[in-house]
């Protein structure tokens, strides 16, 4: 269960409830309105150190409520060495997408890019509401343009996805919020990944030895050693 007490509480419970109530998408879109009913997904919490700022949900998300329970949550989770408990531990692990809703498809099949109302509309109270962030995992470009310029990075955006990614050492040391820009996990950047080994031989290991030690309450040791061979279960 997410703890929404303390000094933002009340005013976090209140923006929840009103995000997951929005219907902007279909009853004052910016463009095309969205063709299903809103289903907002996200999971937040006062006490979370982590968040991951995800795209959008897909399909599997959009009739589960719950995020990334499909083959990219599996590959995200294992980039970062925890199992679905600790995933799923809202007081541990914030999710908050871009476009809180399944945006729909294009006619490749492929999902459509998040959903501008949501920007819009929620995304700066949301993270005006919330404690600050000690690491955040900006998921596509997207997320990367938003969180970066958001927490003034915005001059480390490069001109693309590969070009952020690349730069991940000096965007993991830029700020007192600690960022990792990713690709998306899913399977369709199966191609990207064995293209840069060095993502998985070197990002993968910092990123999993970074969680390991924001996962802990603040005021604990950080974890010694670099040990990021199992899944992290605390």
């Amino acid at each position: 269960m997410s703890d929404e007490n303390g000094p933002q509480g009340n005013g976090l419970a209140d923006l929840l409830a009103a995000i997951r109530a929005c219907r902007a998408c279909v009853e004052a879109p910016l463009g095309a309105p969205m063709p299903h009913q809103p289903r907002p997904v996200l999971r937040v919490s006062a006490t979370a150190r982590i968040l991951v700022a995800s795209q959008a949900p897909g399909t599997k998300v959009h009739l589960s409520g719950l995020p990334f329970t499909d083959a990219s949550g599996d590959r995200l989770r294992a980039w970062m060495g925890v199992d679905k408990p600790v995933f799923y531990d809202e007081a541990r692990i914030a999710i908050a997408p871009m476009g809180f809703c399944f945006p729909g498809q294009d006619a490749a099949g492929g999902d459509l890019p998040p959903r501008r109302e949501c920007a819009r509309l929620w995304h700066d109270r949301l993270f005006a509401t919330l404690p600050p962030f000690d690491l955040v995992l900006a998921i596509g470009r997207p997320a990367q343009a938003y969180h970066l310029k958001r927490l003034g990075l915005g001059h480390l955006l490069g001109k693309g996805l590969t070009e952020t990614v690349a730069n991940w050492r000096a965007v993991r040391e830029a700020g007192g919020t600690r960022i990792y820009a990713l690709p998306h996990p899913s399977w369709r950047n199966t191609g990207w990944l064995k293209r840069h080994p060095w993502f998985e031989a070197e990002l993968v290991p910092e990123l999993q030895a970074d969680i390991r030690d924001f996962l802990r309450p603040r005021g604990a040791e950080p974890a010694s050693g670099r040990d990021t061979s199992a899944p992290h279960s605390l």
